[in-house]
């Protein structure tokens, strides 16, 4: 199969640092090619891939001082991938809505994984007009504030099977891992360590617009002797983070979509204790690859029960549910969907004669 995937420009695929939507199109794009298909990436210069790379950008945009307008980028980006679409026997878009108009106009089978919170109420007009983009989900909780939308299916995120594993170290602090914002309540996570006696490392970024929660919320909270903040970590120091965590805290306070640190801990074999909100009963296999909890009380008693959970037991449930193999088959059988429904379209009868 011809597949064009087709990337935000704001991180390179794969992310030097953060950046949770470029990682995951780099693991669906690098195990399509393992599955022996035929992968077009359209990313910026700076992405690396066993596939074929069409550089729109020279490099990602939140890594250029000198970028100003990250749309026009992006607005190349569409008519880059309009212009070679016919190559394609199907196109898979990571960017939101932004294909909607375009595509819906052209006879390419596309695709959309939908990879961020669909609550906003300004989203709504969009799915109301464009009901008939087929949309992937991440989660089935993701769904819920755009039932109008032409969903196909769910699938998981997942990550290659050897990319983390669980390192010989001994475990001695409780973890927490991601962006530094509001809704991620990393001071939720510090005041959970706090109450189990326990120290907490924080491994985190910081995004300009979250600069001043940081510097007037959480920032104070770093000078308590429990707290170690040690910043944004690349890939190849997540293993040993990780592994050396009695737990990973996951202490959410919005309805996230997926949550990819939650499979990068359970990889390492370490437990996740996250609050209930969002994807996180979807993810997290309750008394087996973690605790799911509803506030900070809970939080602290599933700290006293982690003895309960085998580390081994952890992993093994990563590798049953979220490998990066696992999730491209699953985006085949959607591909083959939208291709069939396609042809199905091209040849359909009216009035007793094919309409091509």
């Amino acid at each position: 199969m011809r597949i064009a995937q087709v990337a935000p420009l704001t991180e390179s695929v794969p992310p030097k640092l953060y950046g949770g939507t470029e990682r995951v199109v780099s693991y669906i794009t690098e195990a399509l090619v393992d599955l022996g298909h035929d992968v077009t990436l359209f990313a910026s210069g700076d992405s690396k891939t066993s596939g074929k790379l069409e550089a729109v950008w020279p490099r990602a945009l939140r890594l250029d001082p000198g970028i100003r307008d990250r749309i026009a980028p992006h607005m190349l980006l569409m008519e880059r991938v309009r212009r070679v679409a016919d190559q394609f026997d199907v196109i898979h878009f990571h960017m939101d809505y932004y294909s909607f108009s375009l595509f819906g106009r052209q006879e390419t089978p596309f695709i959309t994984t939908l990879h961020g919170r669909l609550d906003l109420p300004e989203q709504q007009p969009v799915f109301d007009v464009f009901n008939n983009a087929a949309v992937v989900s991440i989660s089935d909780n993701q769904r819920h504030p755009l039932p109008q939308a032409k969903w196909l299916t769910t699938v998981y995120h997942g990550l290659p099977e050897k990319l983390y594993t669980p390192q010989p170290v001994e475990q001695g602090y409780l973890a927490f891992l991601g962006r530094i914002s509001p809704e991620k309540r990393v001071d939720t996570a510090i005041r959970i360590a706090g109450k189990c006696g326990m120290k907490i490392r924080i491994a985190a970024k910081i995004d300009a617009a979250d600069r001043e929660y940081f510097e007037n919320e959480i920032k104070p909270l770093f000078s308590l002797p429990h707290v170690e903040y040690i910043g944004e970590i690349a890939d190849q120091d997540k293993a040993a983070f990780l592994s050396g965590a009695h737990a990973l805290l996951f202490p959410i306070d919005w309805p996230e979509p997926f949550g990819l640190v939650m499979i990068e801990a359970m990889a390492c074999g370490t437990p996740v204790i996250a609050f209930n909100r969002g994807s996180v009963p979807e993810v997290i296999d309750e008394g087996i690859s973690g605790f799911v909890v509803e506030d900070e009380i809970g939080a602290v008693a599933a700290v006293n029960r982690l003895n309960t959970l085998p580390r081994e037991r952890v992993r093994k449930q990563f590798e049953a549910r979220f490998t990066s193999r696992r999730m491209a088959e699953q985006y085949v059988d959607a591909y083959n969907t939208v291709i069939r429904a396609q042809k199905r379209a091209r040849f359909k009868v009216v009035d007793g004669a094919p309409n091509t």
